[in-house]
């Protein structure tokens, strides 16, 4: 059973930035990517970046330049720094994973929601004020 879990989200000004972070138990060996999204009150749950095995990664247009996404895999943790926050940032980001081949995971990201991700952390609250 793999069981994903956030933190490092809170309160933060326009143009500061935060860290949030995915501790991820279970087995992680084998193929898999793992991305963080996000839900914004009254929008539908969109990718703001993933990560494949190899470290290849796929961004979000809204965060591109500004987020990035990144993993150790000696824990396994799951980091995304967010540099330059912006109110319109404010949501409730998850992580997940997908336990699939590398050249499946573009489609895992990007197919929509409700986004064929295997298993999702509850989420950690992200607050931009103006």
């Amino acid at each position: 059973q793999v069981q994903l879990m956030e933190s490092g989200g809170g309160s933060v000004e326009t143009g500061r930035a935060l860290k949030v972070s995915c501790r991820i138990t279970g087995n992680t060996l084998g193929n898999h990517c793992m991305a963080w999204f996000r839900q914004r009150p009254g929008h539908e749950r969109e990718l703001v970046a993933g990560i494949k095995r190899d470290a290849t990664t796929i961004y979000g247009d809204a965060v591109l330049g500004r987020f990035t996404i990144s993993k150790d895999n000696a824990e396994p943790i799951l980091f995304l720094q967010m540099n330059n926050l912006r109110p319109e940032d404010s949501a409730l980001y998850y992580c997940a994973v997908s336990f699939t081949l590398p050249n499946s995971c573009n489609a895992r990201f990007s197919d929509g929601p409700p986004y064929n991700m295997d298993y999702w952390g509850e989420g950690t609250q992200v607050t931009i004020s103006s």
